[in-house]
């Protein structure tokens, strides 16, 4: 990596917020190409780009690598409290806006900083610490192997819906306390939250009510899950902190974790290197993950921070109480940092796929371990797996927040 700072954008326009001209970060184009919105933006503004999400909200989309670790790594600077947030103060944002589902303030530990943050987190933390050490591979490899059966014999599947959509929910099912059958339409609730739009209170809302029941029954019963280790933790949570937090985990584990095991496969199966190394044993599963997570993170877009005061970012003139966004995926193909994006990232960790600073995410080997088992059962139990279409015609559909694989369709021995 390239140590010297970028130096500002020359010829570029960087405009206010809330001023014409700003790019729609949804759409058509944005769904389908949103690599191509985030290189003109980068062509015509730099490293910090006027974006306007759904609903023509304004924001800041921040898209180089060392302006992205600035806002993550300086919440005195750049907070996660959306109470501050200018636009929904005043009024412009309704509370019921498809928007506030991602950047809304909520009493968890990623929309607040300093000791609410810390104490909150803690709590978070000691629980997925406890909860990975309880057989975490183990209901990985059950599920897995129960999925695999539903198409085994039929010797064709979608990777997608058949497997990677819904694995690593039915795993938090078990980790959380929840009975199996609510997996597959958590997960689609899940999905459909992230996606935004008309339905992502309603989803929201359904998550809440199914989480609220849990936590009640666990007050009552508990057990040896991430359910009751919130209820009993030390931090003494209150029942919408916890039912809160219940929905970050949920959401962001599940999201996270199914769309790197999407990606991580279609990387194997359609680079015949990645399988046959790792089939060998010459490769390891990591660095394919590590691959993704720099070309393909799971989120490309992470919501949101807002100004504390008046500064400049990337030769923007951020205001205080602006939103600003984080390029995860931009960030990590800034030329500046990537001039040959072809050069493999192999031994290199320093991506922005899970964040960075205080709020990094806390569940990276939670993730870990599914994927690698995941992948582990099926190069196992399906022989001769490959790709059933060529890898031209894999096709992807982003929102704001992320860009998911459609679909995966593969064959095998039967």
């Amino acid at each position: 990596m390239n140590d010297q700072t970028p130096p500002e954008p020359s010829g570029g326009r960087c405009p206010v917020a809330h001023g014409d001209g700003a790019t729609r970060l949804y759409g058509p184009e944005a769904s389908t190409d949103p690599h191509g919105i985030y290189a003109r933006l980068r062509k015509e503004h730099g490293t910090v780009a006027p974006v306007l999400l759904e609903g023509d909200v304004p924001a800041w989309l921040v898209l180089g690598y060392r302006e992205n670790r600035r806002v993550l790594d300086n919440p005195l600077q750049f907070s996660r409290d959306s109470r501050i947030w200018r636009d929904f103060a005043e009024g412009r944002v309704e509370p019921t806006s498809p928007l506030m589902q991602m950047v809304g303030w909520r009493p968890d530990c990623v929309s607040q900083d300093g000791e609410p943050h810390r104490r909150l987190r803690g709590a978070v933390t000691d629980n997925i610490y406890a909860v990975a050490g309880r057989g975490i591979r183990r209901h990985a490899t059950h599920f897995a192997n129960k999925l695999i059966d539903a198409f085994a014999v039929s010797g064709r599947a979608d990777l997608v819906e058949d497997f990677a959509e819904y694995l690593p929910m039915l795993v938090l099912t078990r980790v959380f306390g929840l009975a199996e059958r609510e997996g597959r339409s958590l997960a689609e609730s899940s999905s459909l939250v992230l996606k935004g739009g008309a339905d992502a209170l309603t989803h929201n809302d359904r998550i809440m009510a199914i989480l609220g029941e849990l936590a009640a029954r666990k007050r009552d019963e508990p057990g040896s899950d991430f359910t009751t280790g919130l209820i009993e933790h030390q931090a003494g949570l209150d029942e919408d902190e916890i039912v809160n937090h219940l929905r970050l985990v949920l959401i962001t584990a599940h999201t996270m974790t199914s769309n790197v095991l999407a990606r991580v496969l279609q990387m194997v199966l359609t680079d015949t290197s990645w399988l046959s190394g790792l089939v060998s044993g010459q490769l390891t599963l990591a660095s394919v993950v590590e691959e993704v997570m720099w070309n393909q993170p799971p989120l490309t877009v992470l919501p949101g921070r807002f100004a504390t005061a008046d500064l400049e970012l990337g030769g923007c003139p951020v205001k205080e109480g602006d939103l600003l966004v984080l390029g995860l995926a931009a960030g990590n193909h800034d030329p500046e940092i990537r001039p040959d994006p072809e050069v493999s990232v192999q031994g290199n960790a320093s991506h922005l796929a899970f964040s960075a600073g205080p709020h990094e995410c806390p569940a990276q080997n939670i993730g870990q371990a599914i994927i690698e088992t995941a992948v582990d059962v099926l190069i196992h139990r399906l022989p001769g797996l490959r790709l059933a279409v060529p890898p031209a015609e894999l096709t992807s559909t982003a929102s704001t927040w992320e860009s998911k694989l459609d679909h995966l369709p593969v064959e095998f021995a039967v």
